[in-house]
């Protein structure tokens, strides 16, 4: 409990430190942050009211406490441009995104779990050798070149996949949990997700053989042989399983990225995501929602860095051990 408590209090520091650096940088940046709001036909007055009305006639010490006050209660103000709650804006987008980011993620970690323990118990052979450059080859490539190549395959010439967005025009859903179990939404999910799946594979496969390489070479890996335990006994039961300590650790942390980092995918297949509006937010100049959806993919990646702390000490005893002595 002395280990949670202290990274709990660890991860808070942090994002108190975020959203105030968040406060400081949107109101230091030059220019008005009204002007994308004010019209320059108001009055005077008006622009006072408007201004008095959300708090920018205050001191910025009266401002930074409303704010913190604020986004205690969930409120993250209200959208120059779309002139809604920003709240609703980015709840609206997120399972759009973490649909995308945990399917991509679980697919990828899938085959690079796999396919990395295969490849170092058949380490020196052929199909390492072929394999290993196409892993790095997908790695490298860009995020929107291998997506517009993908889309010109199976969208536009077979026609298997549509082309972007995450539903179809005129489709209706008497749910958010019915749209995104439905096979339109899933049908729309699958290039994405494949194109990320693609650039995400390398990292697991890879940390998972070199893991693996250095986990054959323990004392324990040598006793298993000496007792006469077959070899697909001894990678699964007992080199696999001690492997996958950095690779659960490099998942969490991914997700957490993720969650704001898809700005490529989502632009080129048009997913209504966080990333996607993101990106909007800050080319329309709309101060709020980018402050919102900033704090929302801090909060995510400051998440999931805990939980990676808690997964580590979990599965490696030691850690939490240690911290103690």
């Amino acid at each position: 409990m002395r280990f949670i408590s202290v990274r709990l209090l660890h991860s808070l520091f942090v994002l108190w430190a975020v959203v105030s650096l968040m406060f400081l940088m949107f109101r230091l940046m030059p220019g008005d942050p009204m002007g994308a709001y004010i019209s320059e036909a108001l009055s005077e007055e008006s622009k006072r009211s408007i201004r008095a009305q959300f708090g920018l006639d205050r001191s910025l010490w009266e401002q930074y406490f409303i704010y913190l006050g604020n986004l205690c209660q969930g409120k993250l103000g209200t959208s120059f441009f779309l002139k809604e709650p920003v709240w609703d804006v980015v709840m609206a987008a997120l399972p759009n995104t973490l649909a995308l980011t945990i399917s991509a993620l679980v697919l990828a970690y899938l085959f690079g779990v796999v396919a990395g323990a295969f490849l170092a118990w058949r380490r020196g052979s052929l199909t390492e050798g072929v394999v290993i450059p196409l892993v790095l080859a997908t790695r490298a490539a860009p995020e929107f070149w291998v997506g517009m190549i993908l889309m010109a395959v199976f969208a536009f010439s077979l026609g298997w996949f549509p082309s972007g967005g995450a539903a179809s025009p005129g489709a209706m859903y008497d749910s958010e949990w019915q749209r995104m179990f439905s096979l339109d939404f899933l049908h729309h999910l699958a290039l994405p997700v494949i194109t990320l799946a693609l650039y995400l594979q390398g990292l697991p496969l890879l940390l998972m053989r070199s893991t693996m390489l250095d986990v054959m070479q323990e004392e324990y890996i040598t006793m298993a042989r000496m007792k006469g335990l077959s070899t697909p006994r001894i990678v699964l039961n007992h080199a696999a399983r001690n492997a996958l300590l950095p690779v659960a650790t490099a998942f969490t942390l991914s997700l957490g990225q993720l969650v704001g980092g898809n700005v490529v995918i989502e632009m080129v297949f048009s997913w209504p995501g966080l990333g996607r509006i993101l990106v909007q937010a800050v080319s329309s100049s709309d101060y709020p929602l980018a402050q919102g959806a900033f704090l929302l993919v801090a909060f995510a990646l400051i998440s999931m860095n805990f939980v990676a702390d808690l997964l580590y000490a979990l599965l490696d005893p030691r850690v939490s051990h240690d911290r103690k002595s």
